[in-house]
């Protein structure tokens, strides 16, 4: 069996992947990223809120340039899962207006990026259309 080891320590992998922030016990507010204060009410507590695996596109850019070895193009997004914003790519349909639109219902999917030398395979994550 290939171990597997999420991409950000912010997914959490498992029979039902999901992504999990940092809430501010004060507001409520939301982090994916470590924080030693709320960056909206400056509260000093945390705790772990584990975030819908389904939202909608809010906003989306088509990226044609990027980095050696990284295919483009490719559609960026922010995308609203019950009220935590998400910043993630659309995956698994084409990266075009015609198939990408704002508005558009997605859920959470999980991919393999690659595997090591000692067969660990590094999982990722984008958002993928509702069927």
């Amino acid at each position: 069996m290939t171990t597997q080891i999420p991409l950000v320590d912010y997914l959490v992998l498992g029979d039902e992947p999901h992504l999990v922030a940092h809430q501010c016990t004060s507001c409520g507010a939301r982090f994916f990223d470590r924080r030693n204060a709320c960056a909206r009410c400056f509260g000093t507590e945390f705790t772990q809120a584990p975030i819908s695996t389904e939202g909608e596109v809010k906003a989306f850019t088509l990226v044609a340039f990027a980095a050696p070895g990284v295919p483009v193009p490719f559609a960026a997004a922010i995308i609203d899962c019950d009220g935590t914003s998400v910043r993630g790519n659309i995956v698994n349909v084409p990266a075009d207006p015609e198939h990408i639109d704002v508005g558009m219902r997605v859920r959470l999917a999980t991919f393999p990026i690659g595997v090591d030398s000692e067969g660990t395979e590094a999982v990722g994550f984008g958002f993928e259309p509702v069927a």
